[in-house]
């Protein structure tokens, strides 16, 4: 469901916010505002305040502030339609009438739902009936006792090719939506469809509202190929988007004590995941995969700091890598991660068994702040026994600050960074000071609103025009016109154009209006995404504007081409916007090097700096400005 900010505004002139939060807090009026104590922090003089004018509240004992929906969100763990879907049943204000096509689909994916339940209710049963004896003495040898097996509805799958089709087939299904739902498999070969799930230990998987969406398996055969078997990709379920274990955690966090904020734990594992509940710490875990860009926002929205708890094999410290590079563009004051490490090379879920519940949290909440955990990666990529080395790591620290897209916390990661740099040959003055990083994080906490481009001021959209008149760098304007050719192009990298734009500041207005677009609307072709920015005071120059420049020193952008295979074309659109974003923190890197000499005389770490960002513009021009083989941008009529 998406909203426009008509349908918000609506919402919000209906509805007092001091009779909404007075519900919850206790208001007193003082003068023209509502004051009361905390509902965020244990405090014993009132620092809250709600002002009905201005449609916000505001906390100044935790810095949080908002309106409505945010405080929803944050008191009781909703998401944003949730909220939103709330208020407006209270205030009287139908929702807005949804898109046919988006109908069409919900509707679908609605009746997919209905036997993904279904199917949860059989694995269930299944496990306790004769076929699921193994089952059932692998969970009680794992120290998961049956009165917590329906907590998280574990169920069985048993061997037999079709049982579960059968049985749904029985009850109505057609094997044409049981495939939709990843229950079955068609063979590419042709034949009837099968279950996917055979002779294996079943975890749901659910939604945040607790819907069932898809299932993982544990195989009871040592020998089968894929121990761990996931659900595919289906209109119900997104890998990329869905943590297992996330509508649980959200029950203990909305039932934690007002002032408390106990961890959020990401472990990587359904075991591990049910481990750390049942120890009472709130934990997800993602699917089989490295914790990507929409995972994080979704854990950003039930916790300011998350703490992050891989395995220390080889295959965990890679996806801590990752994360940590996927994170570091995101990153903003009051919405960053923290690491945790088991002792002893063993898992959550061995150390419950082992050690019992107390001992769990006592090292799940032992952590280690985020910026010590990338300092500490980059430290150990390499001996530091040559002049040559130790450079290389000044560098690479300055280039993994420069990747932050708030600059005031990039700033403060380059100081705490270097200074934990000059601390390992402490031979001078420190030029840098350690702890400017956590300051920083603790000086400006996130509001707890929608975050991102919505909650800018759709004035932007005017300001976009204006500072379209100089010239954008080429493939930055190739990139922002294919986007309002396609605004779905944006959607794999949403949270990055939010963030960052499209790699030249000319363009950040026009990145952040699109990607509200982007959230206001689900399906928009390019004529009706002109329309709405019209509307935002974006006039038909600045297409016009970024044809030009996108043609400027023949760049060559074949994602422009619209006779290129769509998923090609997008590819390449992904392979550009990184280039731009890699080269864009390059220079930014370059830049406070240029500043810092002054203070460091470090002119090594300049000119290497300044030799990889040279290098990285070759490597665009040669890759992207053939002018003899330049796709010229060609606009719908």
């Amino acid at each position: 469901m998406r909203f426009d900010e008509r349908f918000l505004d609506e919402i919000k002139s209906r509805l007092r916010p001091s009779e909404v939060i007075g519900r919850t807090v206790k208001l007193r009026k003082q003068g023209r505002e509502y004051v009361g104590l905390s509902p965020f922090t244990k405090e014993k003089t009132p620092s809250f305040y709600v002002n009905d004018d201005k449609g916000q509240f505001f906390d100044f004992s935790s810095g949080k502030t908002g309106d409505l929906i945010s405080f929803l969100q944050e008191t009781e763990r909703l998401s944003f339609v949730e909220a939103v879907e709330r208020l407006a049943a209270e205030a009287g204000v139908p929702l807005p009438a949804v898109d046919p096509r988006a109908a069409e689909q919900e509707t679908k994916r609605q009746g997919l739902m209905d036997w993904l339940e279904l199917a949860a209710q059989w694995f269930e049963a299944e496990l306790k009936r004769p076929a699921g004896r193994e089952a059932r003495a692998y969970l009680e040898k794992r120290g998961l006792p049956e009165a917590e097996w329906p907590r998280f509805r574990l169920g069985f799958s048993p061997s037999g090719r079709t049982a579960l089709k059968d049985y749904l087939v029985a009850k109505g299904a057609r094997p044409a939506e049981l495939v939709d739902t990843g229950l079955l498999i068609a063979p590419e070969e042709g034949g009837a469809p099968y279950d996917r799930f055979r002779d294996r230990i079943i975890f749901p998987i659910l939604d945040a509202r607790g819907r069932v969406i898809s299932f993982g398996g544990r195989a009871m055969d040592p020998q089968a190929r894929a121990k761990y078997l996931n659900g595919p990709e289906t209109t119900a379920f997104h890998k990329g988007h869905q943590l297992y274990g996330l509508s649980e955690a959200r029950k203990m966090l909305a039932a934690a004590p007002a002032g408390e904020e106990p961890p959020l734990v990401v472990v990587e594992g359904y075991m591990d995941v049910i481990a750390c509940l049942r120890a009472g710490l709130p934990a997800v875990a993602p699917m089989g995969t490295a914790l990507g860009e929409e995972q994080m926002e979704v854990l950003w929205r039930h916790h300011p700091e998350p703490t992050l708890s891989f395995d220390g094999d080889r295959a965990g410290r890679q996806a801590a890598a990752r994360t940590i590079d996927r994170a570091l563009p995101l990153l903003t004051p009051g919405r960053s991660f923290r690491f945790a490490i088991v002792e002893g090379g063993k898992d959550p879920d061995e150390v419950l068994r082992e050690q019992g519940p107390a001992a769990l949290k006592a090292q799940l909440t032992r952590t280690t702040p985020f910026v010590e955990a990338l300092f500490a990666r980059e430290r150990d990529l390499e001996d530091l026994d040559t002049p040559e080395r130790r450079t290389s790591l000044k560098v690479r620290l300055r280039k993994v600050a420069a990747l932050i897209a708030d600059k005031d916390l990039a700033q403060a990661y380059k100081e705490d960074l270097l200074g934990r740099y000059e601390q390992l040959w402490p031979t001078r003055e420190p030029v840098y000071t350690v702890g400017a990083a956590a300051r920083e994080l603790s000086r400006r906490r996130w509001d707890g609103k929608r975050g991102g481009p919505l909650a800018r001021s759709t004035a932007e959209g005017r300001e976009a025009a204006e500072r379209l008149r100089g010239s954008a760098r080429p493939l930055a304007a190739a990139l922002a016109l294919a986007a309002l050719q396609d605004p779905s192009l944006i959607d794999d990298k949403i949270e990055l154009v939010g963030a960052r734009g499209f790699g030249d500041e000319k363009l950040d207005a026009l990145a952040h209006e699109l990607v509200l677009l982007r959230y206001e609307a689900e399906s928009l072709d390019y004529d009706a995404a002109l329309r709405r920015l019209k509307a935002r005071g974006l006039d038909e120059a600045l297409i016009a504007r970024l044809s030009k420049d996108a043609g400027r020193a023949g760049v060559s952008a074949p994602f422009l081409d619209p006779h290129a295979a769509r998923d090609h074309a997008r590819a390449l659109w992904r392979q550009a916007f990184d280039l731009l974003m890699n080269l864009e923190s390059l220079e930014r890197a370059v830049e406070a090097a240029a500043r810092d000499l002054p203070r460091d005389q470090d002119s090594s770490t300049l000119i290497a700096l300044k030799s990889e960002r040279d290098q990285l513009r070759r490597l665009i021009n040669s890759d992207w400005a053939h002018p003899e083989e330049a796709a010229q941008p060609v606009l719908p009529h």
